[in-house]
């Protein structure tokens, strides 16, 4: 077969999945499957997305093709439905109770089809207290002890743009469990159900191994006073001569040794194992690397297992000569972005669109998925 742009790529090809438009998580999500060779359709609502971004610059939604269909109006249910009866999985991440209330409900959708997959992405789940009170990010991670983690001890919390909450509790445990739950779903004796990510249990979820810390009494319950949050003065970010910054992660003894050497130290280091020397050690090494600039250091670590990185700007990381080897980013369409991850060694996986616009699809997937009524 001729690959075209139109036909999915990846270990995911012949999955299909309606996502139905949303913001944030969710779109990710389905962004991801896309990414990893499923055949997802959008469905977005008349009047364009919430955030009102131009849809041609929304990467979350390249690798998709979109129908419009206003979920409102008579008939807009049954015409959802009609690509669900044909869909593995379905994705969409309205508060508790919408879907139900729109005709698209988990029991409708598997009335159709009882193979679905019925992904739900929320902030706080499907049941309690807080389950129908709105959200964002920040709060979700702020409630599962996530957020007081990060920073200075002198400082509020730092806020991690909405990556830790949205994308890493949300999106990245929506799609394990969608594809686990598709496994099941096409096992003899298996069937669909529905799954319930919130981003508050994957947030939580995240914390797992400091959680075990803090019980053996290897974690303090204070943020900036523990190994890795910014308290060890061996793993932290430290300002150049340049006002750039450089990233330090020596944590293992032997790392460590070459750290000290490239910096200058060497043996006038404070004893690293002494945590009341820490604040000396950490002042020594602030002092030095405000000696020379981010590319002066950077070619002294360069080449070297101290475990030291400059900290690139978001512009500035696809020119990286180690992410440009692998790729890591890609152009597509004139758009700089990161490309699909992880990779296939049979299953190649790739940027095959760039966002669907809203509606461009409707006639193709009308078509490619037997569902006339997309156009009626």
């Amino acid at each position: 077969m001729t690959t075209t742009e139109h036909d999915p790529r990846g270990p995911l090809a012949g999955v299909r999945v309606v996502e139905l438009a949303g913001i944030g998580p969710g779109p990710f999500a389905a962004m991801l499957l896309a990414d990893l060779g499923a055949d997802v359709v959008r469905v977005d609502r008349p009047g364009g997305p919430g955030l009102g971004i131009d849809p041609a610059y929304d990467l979350t939604n390249r690798n998709k093709r979109s129908v419009v269909v206003d979920l409102k109006a008579e008939g807009g249910a049954a015409t959802v439905l009609d690509l669900v009866e044909r869909a593995d999985v379905l994705i969409e991440g309205y508060r508790p109770g919408v879907a139900e209330r729109l005709g698209v409900g988990p029991d409708a959708a598997l009335a159709r089809n009882p193979r679905l997959v019925y992904g739900r992405m929320t902030g706080w789940g499907q049941e309690g207290p807080l389950a129908e009170r709105a959200g964002h990010d920040i709060a979700y991670i702020a409630l599962t002890g996530t957020l007081s983690m990060i920073g200075r001890p002198d400082e509020p919390p730092t806020v991690p743009a909405n990556l830790v909450g949205d994308y890493a509790g949300g999106s990245l445990y929506l799609v394990v469990g969608v594809l686990a739950a598709l496994q099941h779903a096409r096992t003899p004796g298996g069937r669909g159900q529905v799954v319930d990510a919130a981003i508050v249990d994957g947030s939580a979820h995240l914390a797992m191994m400091i959680h075990g810390m803090l019980g053996a009494g290897g974690w303090q319950d204070r943020r900036g006073s523990n190994l890795l949050d910014g308290g060890c003065p061996f793993y932290g970010t430290y300002e150049t001569a340049d006002g750039q910054h450089m990233a330090v992660g020596a944590l293992e003894q032997r790392f460590y040794e070459e750290f000290v050497r490239l910096l200058g130290l060497g043996d006038a280091a404070p004893d690293r194992g002494d945590i009341v020397r820490w604040e000396e050690l950490r002042t020594a090494v602030a002092a030095r690397f405000l000696t020379r600039t981010r590319a002066e250091w950077t070619e002294v670590f360069e080449g070297t297992d101290a475990c030291v990185a400059p900290v690139l700007s978001l512009r500035e990381a696809p020119g990286h000569p180690h992410l440009a080897a692998r790729s890591t980013f890609v152009e597509h369409e004139g758009l700089t972005q990161p490309a699909p991850a992880p990779r296939f060694s049979a299953t190649p996986v790739s940027v095959r669109r760039g966002p669907a616009r809203p509606g461009a699809d409707t006639e193709a997937v009308a078509a490619d998925w037997d569902v006339p009524g997309l156009t009626g």
